[in-house]
């Protein structure tokens, strides 16, 4: 269970170099184009280019290392493919940007979003690069490695699925509005609550948390690894509060049957959804 300290120094000094880079990139791009909202762009290209530099910096158990920067990889590449339709489809920057960053000067919005995603990334990627210089342990603990890669792929496949899920479902809405005399979908396309998002409001936050669970147990299999124990926390606290759950379900709130979705559909852990009145 060996960490080699040099080592890790040098993966982080180099996760830390491709962070800033990358996040200096996509702030000028998008204050160029006053496109605040171009920072989701390079959330999951910014971990996977940790992971990716970690594997090849890294002197740890190159087996390790490299799976994970694989799952990592995989996972951005679908959030990417999905971030830049969203950002793609639309001319105007997304409401939540605006509204945060309401008469905010350059150097603030730098802080704000761009220094602020940065730290968030560094802090989310611990795991990956502490993996990076470790060695596996000869026990039963290395198993830890194997449990954790398939938990990433359990999550990565929980929030794809309902990715997919929410994508048709607003195809379907669009084409009813299409269909009706009034523009407006009906009543029972107003809320998105079968498959996953019967069982909880927020499966594809769910999914992505778990992924950050599993890339944090892998990690654990060398005892240093526990220690990264904040990331995955503060992943699952940037899902729930920072940018994800809370603020969708204020914009939701006031939808037409949103208030008893709320009732019968759990927030966050999947589980049974309750019957209707």
């Amino acid at each position: 269970m060996h960490l080699d300290t040099r080592n890790l120094r040098r993966v982080a000094g180099t996760a830390a170099a491709t962070v800033t880079a990358l996040q200096a990139g996509t702030a000028v791009l998008a204050l160029r184009a006053g496109r605040r909202d171009y920072a989701d762009g390079v959330w999951g290209p910014g971990l996977a280019a940790v992971a990716v530099t970690s594997a090849l910096v890294g002197n740890g158990d190159a087996t390790r290392r490299w799976t994970l920067a694989a799952a990592t990889t995989a996972w951005a590449a679908r959030l990417e493919h999905q971030m830049l339709g969203r950002l793609r489809g639309s001319d105007e920057e997304d409401d939540r940007y605006t509204e945060f960053l309401e008469g905010d000067s350059v150097p603030a919005v730098v802080g704000k979003v761009f220094v602020t995603q940065a730290v968030a990334q560094l802090l989310v990627s611990a795991p990956l690069q502490l993996a990076a210089a470790s060695s596996l342990p000869s026990g039963r603990r290395r198993w830890l490695f194997p449990a954790g890669v398939a938990l990433m792929v359990a999550g990565a496949s929980v929030e794809a699925i309902a990715d997919r899920q929410k994508s048709r479902f607003m195809a379907e809405k669009e084409r009813a509005k299409d269909r009706s005399e009034d523009g407006e979908a009906p009543e029972e396309l107003q809320v998105l609550d079968t498959g996953l998002w019967g069982w909880s409001r927020h499966p594809n936050y769910f999914g992505d948390s778990v992924v950050w669970d599993g890339a944090w147990l892998a990690s654990a299999a060398s005892a240093p690894g526990a220690w990264t124990f904040p990331a995955p926390v503060a992943m699952s606290y940037l899902l729930v509060f920072a940018t994800g759950a809370r603020r969708t379900e204020k914009k939701m709130e006031d939808r037409p049957g949103y208030r008893d979705y709320q009732r019968r559909v759990s927030f966050f852990l999947p589980r049974p959804p309750r019957s209707r009145r």
